[in-house]
């Protein structure tokens, strides 16, 4: 199964893509959507947009996760990243997949096993599990965290399914 990982942010999307065989992942693809912090936001919204289906039309996922929106102090950024979230929900759910959505901790604490892990301590665990992999920026790693996490979950689900037949 293909997974699709989203670290949504206005200026910057992480992406990550991961192939789950069982128990098994295999690093698919990794990278970053920006947008043009010097266009309107509705523009940057159409940018996020744009990228991320053509990320989905290139890599062909079988399902997505998100990760969830952490509140910043600052309410004007946490309403774009709202925004910016809602476009990394509507991409792949217009494309017809599935779509989790996970906090920060239940990720951090899916590949690290602390749910208030740092942010290198995150993208060290994503090479160990993926391992030989170039990861394009702290975005595309923590989007492959989501990735990670969301197999994790798949495998663990299916596994639940097998025991209660």
């Amino acid at each position: 199964m293909r997974l699709l990982g989203l670290d949504p942010g206005l200026q910057k999307t992480g992406w990550g893509i991961v192939e789950s065989h069982g128990n098994r992942l295999v690093h698919i693809a990794n990278g970053v959507v920006k947008s043009d912090s010097k266009k309107s936001l509705a523009e940057r919204l159409v940018e996020l947009h744009d990228g991320l289906s053509a990320v989905l039309a290139k890599w062909q996922p079988h399902a997505c996760a998100v990760e969830e929106t952490f509140v910043n102090k600052n309410p004007t950024s946490t309403l774009k990243l709202g925004q910016a979230r809602g476009i990394a929900l509507l991409v792949p759910s217009l494309a017809g997949l599935p779509v989790a959505e996970y906090t920060p901790n239940h990720v951090k604490k899916s590949v690290v096993g602390a749910g208030h892990a740092a942010k290198e301590q995150v993208e060290a665990m994503v090479q160990v599990l993926l391992p030989g992999i170039e990861i394009n920026g702290a975005d595309a790693a923590d989007a492959l965290a989501v990735a990670i996490c969301h197999a994790h979950h798949v495998v663990s689900q299916q596994n639940l399914g097998r025991r209660q037949r």
